[in-house]
């Protein structure tokens, strides 16, 4: 699911739209936009190749702590509208801190999902696969999506399914469940809605833990879905 038509953007900057564009087509106003699919039916990341950000050369310019990394998309740029430039910050802190600070600006109305692709297997480098780490998302409803991985629209209780993570459970257990969102993804890629999400407020809404190292990764937002992918 994390691939564009030409290879994995693992570790990368995907854009201007992370994730899947229905049939590639979008609205802004009284206009529509189309783009180029590369995912089944549908635009995902921006689009193939060169198109997709995680593909491109951006300038660089080292910091006292870190690096800064900035592109400029021109107007039309894949089918996009307006020019839009986007830095990626990353910093290091003595307290052994990475942080990774994204910005976008734009001169028209336009639509922008950035993201990063980094991937973590707390076991470590080399290290075999996820299936031994437990998950725990606070987060008691999902979101169905068709055999291409577009959102129905519909919310649905994960409870009673191999989708629930309301208590700490096994990647592995349900991975290769014959279940619909299973079968379509070949394992999990799949939204999830927080529960008592407030706007504005941040707060844990995933654990991820592995027992023989001792490692635990939590995970903080204040967006009202998490999306799980186990690198199927």
């Amino acid at each position: 699911a994390d691939y564009d038509a030409d290879g994995p953007c693992m570790g990368k900057v995907p854009g201007r739209y992370a994730n899947r564009i229905a049939k590639g087509r979008f609205s802004l106003g009284e206009k529509t936009y189309e783009l180029a699919i590369n995912n089944g039916p549908n635009h995902l990341h921006g689009g193939p190749g060169e198109q997709c950000f995680a593909n491109r050369i951006w300038q660089a310019e080292e910091l006292p702590s870190g690096v800064r990394f900035t592109l400029d998309s021109p107007d039309g740029d894949a089918g996009y509208p307006g020019n839009l430039h986007v830095e990626a910050r990353y910093t290091w802190s003595d307290d052994h801190k990475l942080t990774l600070w994204l910005k976008a600006t734009t001169d028209a109305e336009t639509i922008v999902n950035l993201t990063n692709h980094a991937y973590f297997n707390l076991k470590g480098e080399d290290a075999g696969d996820v299936t031994g780490h437990k998950l725990q998302l606070f987060a008691s409803r999902w979101l169905p999506t068709d055999e291409t991985l577009i959102p129905t629209g519909e919310l649905a209780p994960v409870a009673g399914t191999p989708m629930d993570f309301t208590t700490p459970k096994l990647i592995g257990q349900d991975l290769k469940a014959d279940f619909p969102a299973l079968n379509y993804g070949k394992g999990y890629d799949n939204c999830y809605v927080i529960d008592d999400w407030k706007k504005g407020a941040v707060r844990p809404v995933a654990v991820l833990t592995e027992e023989m190292s001792g490692r635990k990764l939590t995970v903080s937002t204040d967006a009202p879905g998490i999306q799980v992918y186990t690198g199927n």
